[in-house]
């Protein structure tokens, strides 16, 4: 498995530091993964594919079954959002988010609820 989590880490251009910090999962868990003395709990590993976007399925196996789990409903947001996490500049909102508090989501959230509205009045 840390195979797997070591592809994703080259594909996303991250460090297993950097993983550690924004998940919580100590450096040490990390490194003995990788030797092999221990395998994540299943907490820890969910943490790991939610960082990433993806499954526990594909972060455990490689692979996704038919009709696998996915953050994103639509695949042209899938996409959108894979874009802009691989834009380093961009990437900080994902960072960003990953901390967030609630009602500071929440205000962002009605942020863009109200710039839709207001788009949508525009287009009447």
């Amino acid at each position: 498995m840390y195979e797997i989590f070591s592809q994703l880490l080259q594909k996303f251009g991250v460090t297993a530091y950097k993983v550690s910090k924004a998940t919580g999962i100590s450096q040490s868990s990390l490194s003995d993964w990788k030797l092999g003395k221990i395998t994540p709990k299943t907490e820890n590993m969910k943490k790991i594919a939610d960082y990433f976007g993806v499954s526990l399925e594909y972060l455990m196996t490689g692979e996704e079954k038919d009709g696998g789990e996915t953050y994103y409903l639509n695949e042209e947001t899938a996409k959108i959002a894979q874009d802009i996490f691989e834009n380093k500049e961009l990437r900080l909102l994902f960072d960003t988010a990953r901390n967030a508090e609630p009602e500071d989501l929440l205000a962002v959230h009605n942020m863009l609820l109200a710039l839709k509205r207001k788009e949508q009045h525009y287009d009447d």
